[in-house]
């Protein structure tokens, strides 16, 4: 969600952007500056990389510390029943609960 948003408001400022507005800006790319186009992409792109390698570091961490998935038994089990020891749709689909 915040990717998408900054995304498009980072175009969306080389689009729209005015000197009227910031006197200590640039102009946009309705004002006949394409220039700006391109100084938002590359920041975009340097904000995509920064958070791909952060990502990368954190579920490295996790990995080595408590793993990033549960074992095979608590899958099969299931998440419900075994983390919170409760099912939670037995009512929706018509399953009886297992004792």
């Amino acid at each position: 969600m915040h990717g998408v948003g900054g995304t498009v408001g980072a175009i969306l400022t080389a689009i729209f952007a005015t000197t009227q507005v910031n006197s200590a800006g640039k102009d946009g790319v309705l004002r006949g500056n394409f220039g700006e186009l391109g100084v938002e992409l590359i920041a975009i792109a340097i904000a995509y990389a920064i958070a791909a390698v952060g990502t990368v570091i954190i579920l490295k961490v996790i990995d080595a510390t408590v793993g990033l998935r549960v074992k095979e038994e608590a899958e099969l089990q299931g998440l419900d029943i075994n983390e919170h020891g409760e099912e939670g749709y037995n009512s929706e689909f018509g399953d009886r609960p297992t004792q």
